[in-house]
């Protein structure tokens, strides 16, 4: 079996729902050990962080990525038990291999086969790895990065290896990432009988005039590197159930996919604008999932461009698109952030898979990466 397709088998015979690491980043951890690799856990809350580095010096190439998976759902829709990492018709199956333990264990080879032929590299090789991207992610990445910066531990390029592929292997990969904003608002009226309504404040009366705004504004046009901010209202709630009853309270949820003509404190003036006139009392609790990012498009993209070209054939298309991901936490220290893993059709899906000849050319791109890096 080619060595890549078998430790991603391995990995995901782990169950390593969020925030669980289910062993991943100790299988991980022995090999890059042999390598030559420093291991250092980061471990916070409920979260395991690894963060592993073979030399002292600057400029630092890291790979970045996640060990939990989502949770697989109803077993029984499942071909093959997501859990069993089954190989069928050239595809290997199971909760996590496209998103991300494929470019787990592309990233661990591709270092394997790229320290046999360059031993003496003219950087240093890093790994930033955690149980907790699909989750809050508040103990993961961003936890590690406040402990690199803390200690002034700079990393110069990172390559993320999300399922950015959407056709074939290759053809998509990241440069930035929109910004993800939410809100909770809750409506707070006046519970009453439906047949004296001036005895009591219908909250969802009152606050649609103001969704109805929130809903047809236009945030802004976009711009060369982004599309447009959109809006899209995920929750509506309120009612006892009852007919005839008016209610005293609804909520609902938003989000925000911001690009970088916005700022969430912008965003969130303007969405409160909207509601000036509402005649209830409001609760607005915002969360913000991250900054849109984008980075300079430097030595780092050029490499990947060219190494997907050398073992693929293809030009990539190096974007913004997608949702958000844990390159959130790394671009605003300053890093060169570039995304690319396999195709993301079934990512989140039941039966989620992978090819595995792209598994196995996946770790030869991440490989050439590294080469074209060394000039």
């Amino acid at each position: 079996m080619n060595p890549t397709v078998q430790l991603a088998q391995n990995l995901i015979q782990k169950p390593s729902v969020t925030p669980e690491d289910a062993g991943c980043l100790g299988v991980i951890g022995e090999r890059l050990e042999k390598l030559g690799f420093v291991l250092e856990r980061m471990d916070a809350g409920d979260t395991c962080n690894l963060w592993a580095r073979r030399g002292q010096g600057q400029p630092v190439f890291a790979f970045a990525g996640h060990t939990d998976v989502v949770p697989p759902g109803p077993l029984e829709h499942w071909t093959h038990p997501p859990f069993d990492g089954v190989i069928e018709d050239g595809m290997l199956h199971g909760r996590g291999a496209a998103d991300m333990k494929g470019s787990l264990a592309a990233m661990v080879t591709a270092c394997e086969a790229f320290l046999a032929e360059h031993p003496a590299p003219p950087f240093d090789l890093a790994f930033l790895l955690t149980s907790d991207e699909e989750g809050p992610a508040t103990h993961g990445t961003k936890h590690c990065m406040a402990v690199l910066e803390a200690r002034q531990e700079k990393i110069t390029w990172c390559l993320v290896g999300e399922p950015s592929s959407k056709d074939q292997l290759g053809d998509v990969a990241r440069r930035g990432r929109r910004g993800s904003l939410n809100c909770k608002l809750t409506v707070r009226g006046r519970q009453g009988h439906v047949a004296y309504p001036h005895l009591a404040l219908n909250p969802i009366h009152a606050v649609v005039p103001g969704l109805t705004r929130l809903s047809a504004t236009e945030w802004d046009q976009g711009n060369g590197h982004f599309p447009a901010t959109t809006l899209q209202i995920s929750n509506l709630n309120s009612g006892t159930g009852a007919t005839n009853v008016i209610p005293g309270v609804a909520t609902m949820l938003f989000n925000f996919r911001f690009n970088t003509e916005q700022t969430p404190e912008g965003l969130q003036a303007k969405a409160e604008a909207c509601f000036a006139d509402c005649p209830a009392h409001l609760d607005f609790e915002w969360n913000l999932s991250g900054h849109a990012f984008l980075t300079a498009g430097g030595p780092l993209s050029e490499a990947l461009g060219l190494a997907c070209q050398d073992i693929l054939g293809v030009t990539p298309d190096i974007n913004t698109g997608g949702g958000t991901s844990d390159g959130r936490f790394i671009a605003p220290t300053g890093t060169d952030v570039v995304e690319l893993g396999p195709i993301n059709a079934t990512i989140h899906q039941v039966n989620e898979c992978v090819s595995t000849q792209d598994l196995a050319d996946l770790s030869r791109v991440y490989a050439r990466i590294l080469e074209r890096m060394c000039g």
